[in-house]
């Protein structure tokens, strides 16, 4: 018989196997397209993460967490083709299961802060077009007592008449990083709301990437009706709802943070209709308003003086793609994605991935002509709201690419 203390070794081999073992880390999670989870918390992920998703599809993942509390989702990572209205490949996050107010859209690489539901379901919905992909997204979902104040959870849904909102820690110390806190003002069908920001101070960026609040008009994150983005120590002039549904999302990112705001909010009837003003015969000067007049839009369509002249009356100069139209009550609400900037002034300007683009609004639809997918100089005026105004005398050219000399040579101008 083998001597015992030849087995020694083998032993001594086995028991370290057994042991390195217990110490490997469990299986990574497979992600497939969508899903139904629920409990405490939990993790989500586009279908085959870390690795590229997959083109043409659309998964949807529900939410539930025990009654009486609310969803917290948190991106750990996100990675989808980046596009500054983010149309083709797309996360959105939704309270509840079905026909519920959409808290958000992603898209690129930026990672939200914490998305926090009113109830205790939400529902994810990621959708790719045919092109560019990228690794998709992972995010974790938590359970959290309603109306929690704090570090990461704000907003909510304010039905009251009147009322006040402010940002976490308001205002003893800044707001925290990484957070996104949205508030959906719903006042009854007959009646506006009316909203006044008393403090206001979030992170400066000239084009609002960091920090910033968004104003819409309606129940979602939608840049179509987006009033205006705001950043800096200056309060956004009042704004009044076309309707009677407001949108507010305040977002920070990891980094700078500032004392933040508090806003003042309250329902107001709708404006009987006027009588009509008698008619005026001479002609009257142009107005400074948005609306569109007949007066206004018989003008001749003509530009007049050259760039030099224009420059330094314009609030700002920019060089841009169309790349969306609409139009709007006798307007064309357009977005530029911008190619230079040359003067901003007070101009929004909003920045997804590494694209910046601008909201204008040609006040006579078609006066100057703007056609998506064309490259124009556009030289205009800014509305309160952040957006460019183009009347029928702006000065707007075909943009090529000998005109960037003089725009530099003019940018660098004292006016």
């Amino acid at each position: 018989m083998r001597d015992a203390s030849a087995w020694a070794p083998l032993c001594l081999l086995l028991a370290a196997a057994a042991q390195l073992a217990l110490q490997q880390p469990p299986e990574r999670p497979v992600f497939t397209c969508g899903g139904i989870f629920t409990g405490e918390s939990g993790f989500i992920g586009s279908e085959g993460f870390p690795g590229v998703y997959p083109p043409n599809s659309k998964c949807t993942w529900k939410i539930t967490v025990p009654e009486g509390k609310v969803v917290v989702l948190n991106f750990r990572f996100i990675d989808l083709e980046s596009d500054n209205l983010c149309r083709y490949d797309f996360v959105d996050v939704y309270n509840g299961h079905a026909n519920s107010q959409r808290i958000g859209r992603f898209c690129g690489t930026f990672r939200p802060g914490a998305l926090v539901s009113n109830g205790n379901k939400m529902m994810v919905q990621m959708i790719s077009d045919a092109n560019t992909a990228g690794n998709g997204f992972m995010a974790m979902f938590s359970a959290a007592e309603p109306n929690e104040r704090g570090d990461q959870y704000c907003g909510g849904r304010l039905e009251r008449p009147s009322g006040s909102f402010k940002t976490p820690n308001w205002p003893d110390r800044d707001y925290p990083a990484g957070v996104t806190c949205v508030w959906h003002i719903l006042a009854p069908k007959n009646q506006l709301i009316e909203l006044k920001f008393e403090k206001f101070d979030v992170e400066r960026d000239n084009y609002c990437r960091y920090d910033y609040v968004a104003v819409f008009n309606g129940g979602e994150v939608n840049d179509a009706e987006r009033i205006g983005k705001y950043c800096g120590d200056s309060p956004p002039a009042p704004i009044v709802s076309e309707k009677n549904e407001l949108l507010i999302q305040f977002l920070s990112d990891l980094s700078l943070t500032a004392d933040g705001f508090i806003a003042h909010y309250k329902f107001r009837p709708k404006k009987l209709p006027t009588t009509l003003a008698p008619m005026i015969t001479t002609t009257p000067p142009v107005p400074t308003g948005l609306k569109p007049t007949v007066a206004l839009c018989q003008q001749k369509c003509r530009r007049t003086g050259t760039l030099e002249s224009n420059y330094c009356s314009s609030n700002f100069v920019l060089a841009g793609t169309v790349i969306t139209t609409i139009t709007r009550g006798g307007s064309l609400h357009a977005t530029v994605s911008i190619i230079n900037i040359y003067k901003e002034g007070n101009l929004a300007i909003q920045q997804a991935g590494k694209n910046m683009s601008a909201k204008v609004i040609v006040v006579c639809k078609q006066c100057p002509l703007l056609r998506r997918g064309l490259n124009y100089i556009i030289m205009g005026q800014v509305g309160e709201d952040g957006r460019g105004k183009i009347m029928p005398n702006s000065f707007i050219m075909m943009f090529k690419t000998k005109n960037q000399k003089l725009l530099n040579a003019l940018e660098n101008k004292q006016c």
